[in-house]
Protein backbone atom coordinates (compact mmCIF):
# COMPACT_ATOMS: atom_id res chain seq x y z
CA UNK A 1 0.00 0.00 0.00
CA UNK A 2 1.34 3.63 -0.96
CA UNK A 3 0.40 6.03 1.36
CA UNK A 4 1.72 9.74 0.67
CA UNK A 5 1.14 13.04 1.88
CA UNK A 6 -0.04 15.64 -0.62
CA UNK A 7 -2.06 19.43 -1.24
CA UNK A 8 -5.78 19.28 -1.56
CA UNK A 9 -6.68 22.73 -3.93
CA UNK A 10 -9.53 24.76 -2.74
CA UNK A 11 -13.10 23.13 -3.50
CA UNK A 12 -16.55 24.17 -3.85
CA UNK A 13 -18.70 21.41 -2.27
CA UNK A 14 -22.32 20.35 -2.88
CA UNK A 15 -23.36 18.08 0.15
CA UNK A 16 -25.79 16.73 2.54
CA UNK A 17 -25.22 15.67 6.22
CA UNK A 18 -26.94 13.13 7.83
CA UNK A 19 -27.48 11.16 10.38
CA UNK A 20 -28.31 7.20 10.79
CA UNK A 21 -27.58 4.38 8.64
CA UNK A 22 -24.59 4.32 5.92
CA UNK A 23 -27.64 2.35 3.76
CA UNK A 24 -28.74 5.47 3.09
CA UNK A 25 -25.58 6.76 1.60
CA UNK A 26 -26.30 5.33 -2.38
CA UNK A 27 -30.09 7.86 -2.27
CA UNK A 28 -28.60 10.69 -0.68
CA UNK A 29 -25.48 10.96 -2.94
CA UNK A 30 -27.63 10.39 -5.99
CA UNK A 31 -29.42 13.34 -5.03
CA UNK A 32 -26.91 15.28 -4.90
CA UNK A 33 -25.38 14.48 -7.88
CA UNK A 34 -28.68 14.69 -9.48
CA UNK A 35 -29.19 18.04 -8.03
CA UNK A 36 -26.27 19.38 -9.15
CA UNK A 37 -26.58 17.76 -13.13
CA UNK A 38 -29.76 20.19 -12.86
CA UNK A 39 -27.28 23.00 -12.33
CA UNK A 40 -24.93 25.29 -14.44
CA UNK A 41 -22.17 23.90 -13.01
CA UNK A 42 -18.85 21.56 -13.85
CA UNK A 43 -18.72 18.60 -11.23
CA UNK A 44 -15.52 17.71 -10.25
CA UNK A 45 -15.38 13.38 -9.81
CA UNK A 46 -15.18 11.91 -7.66
CA UNK A 47 -17.84 11.85 -5.24
CA UNK A 48 -16.66 11.25 -1.57
CA UNK A 49 -18.11 10.33 1.89
CA UNK A 50 -16.82 12.57 5.01
CA UNK A 51 -17.50 10.30 8.38
CA UNK A 52 -17.66 11.86 11.66
CA UNK A 53 -17.79 9.33 13.79
CA UNK A 54 -17.11 5.63 14.45
CA UNK A 55 -19.57 2.90 13.93
CA UNK A 56 -17.96 0.78 16.53
CA UNK A 57 -18.92 3.21 18.91
CA UNK A 58 -21.74 5.03 17.90
CA UNK A 59 -25.56 3.44 17.46
CA UNK A 60 -26.23 3.06 13.69
CA UNK A 61 -28.79 5.57 14.53
CA UNK A 62 -26.13 7.99 15.59
CA UNK A 63 -23.97 7.65 12.33
CA UNK A 64 -23.13 11.06 11.51
CA UNK A 65 -21.94 11.54 7.83
CA UNK A 66 -22.03 13.58 4.62
CA UNK A 67 -21.65 12.84 1.27
CA UNK A 68 -21.46 14.88 -1.87
CA UNK A 69 -19.22 16.05 -5.17
CA UNK A 70 -17.22 19.10 -5.86
CA UNK A 71 -17.98 21.49 -8.51
CA UNK A 72 -16.72 24.44 -10.16
CA UNK A 73 -18.86 27.60 -10.79
CA UNK A 74 -21.48 29.60 -8.26
CA UNK A 75 -24.28 28.10 -6.20
CA UNK A 76 -26.34 28.50 -3.32
CA UNK A 77 -27.64 25.44 -1.47
CA UNK A 78 -31.14 24.24 -1.46
CA UNK A 79 -33.32 22.31 0.79
CA UNK A 80 -31.18 19.57 2.47
CA UNK A 81 -28.13 20.68 0.06
CA UNK A 82 -25.61 22.81 1.03
CA UNK A 83 -22.42 24.54 -0.26
CA UNK A 84 -19.35 24.66 1.45
CA UNK A 85 -15.80 25.80 0.52
CA UNK A 86 -13.11 23.43 1.65
CA UNK A 87 -9.61 25.68 1.93
CA UNK A 88 -6.47 24.06 0.32
CA UNK A 89 -5.19 21.46 3.24
CA UNK A 90 -2.45 18.76 3.17
CA UNK A 91 -4.19 15.34 3.97
CA UNK A 92 -2.42 11.67 4.47
CA UNK A 93 -3.71 9.35 1.67
CA UNK A 94 -3.82 6.20 0.47
CA UNK A 95 -5.74 4.19 -2.37
CA UNK A 96 -7.71 0.73 -0.92
CA UNK A 97 -8.95 -1.78 -4.03
CA UNK A 98 -12.24 -3.45 -2.34
CA UNK A 99 -15.68 -3.38 -1.12
CA UNK A 100 -16.91 0.03 0.23
CA UNK A 101 -17.34 -1.65 3.50
CA UNK A 102 -13.41 -2.26 4.12
CA UNK A 103 -11.69 0.64 2.96
CA UNK A 104 -11.83 1.43 6.95
CA UNK A 105 -9.09 -1.64 7.25
CA UNK A 106 -6.51 1.63 6.49
CA UNK A 107 -7.55 4.07 8.67
CA UNK A 108 -4.68 2.98 11.39
CA UNK A 109 -1.94 2.65 9.03
CA UNK A 110 -2.74 6.45 7.59
CA UNK A 111 -2.94 7.40 11.45
CA UNK A 112 0.69 5.96 11.85
CA UNK A 113 2.14 6.86 8.53
CA UNK A 114 1.39 10.65 9.45
CA UNK A 115 2.59 10.41 13.26
CA UNK A 116 5.63 8.69 11.96
CA UNK A 117 6.28 11.99 9.38
CA UNK A 118 5.99 14.49 11.95
CA UNK A 119 1.45 15.42 11.28
CA UNK A 120 -1.06 15.37 13.22
CA UNK A 121 -4.80 14.17 12.61
CA UNK A 122 -7.25 17.31 12.10
CA UNK A 123 -10.62 16.07 10.87
CA UNK A 124 -12.58 12.95 9.86
CA UNK A 125 -11.72 10.89 7.32
CA UNK A 126 -13.04 11.26 4.26
CA UNK A 127 -13.43 8.45 1.56
CA UNK A 128 -13.05 9.69 -2.40
CA UNK A 129 -15.24 6.97 -4.59
CA UNK A 130 -12.95 6.93 -7.57
CA UNK A 131 -14.91 4.19 -9.39
CA UNK A 132 -18.46 2.73 -9.46
CA UNK A 133 -20.02 -0.82 -8.01
CA UNK A 134 -22.43 0.02 -11.36
CA UNK A 135 -19.32 0.05 -13.86
CA UNK A 136 -16.85 -2.68 -11.81
CA UNK A 137 -17.20 -5.79 -9.23
CA UNK A 138 -16.80 -5.20 -5.83
CA UNK A 139 -13.18 -6.51 -5.48
CA UNK A 140 -12.06 -3.74 -8.25
CA UNK A 141 -13.87 -0.97 -6.62
CA UNK A 142 -11.17 1.89 -5.81
CA UNK A 143 -11.75 4.37 -3.03
CA UNK A 144 -9.28 6.81 -2.05
CA UNK A 145 -8.55 7.11 2.09
CA UNK A 146 -7.61 10.91 3.36
CA UNK A 147 -7.22 11.86 7.10
CA UNK A 148 -6.20 15.77 7.02
CA UNK A 149 -3.26 17.03 8.76
CA UNK A 150 -1.29 19.54 9.72
CA UNK A 151 2.62 19.30 10.64
CA UNK A 152 3.04 19.40 14.53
Amino acid sequence: MEIEIKKIPQQQMAFIRMKGSYMQIPETLGKVVGWLMTQNVEIQIPVYGLYYNNPLEVSEEELDWEVGAAFVGELNGEGDIQIKTVPEHQVVSTIFKGPYGEAASVYMALVEYAQKEGYQIMGPVLESYLNSPDEVPESELLTEVQFPVIKE
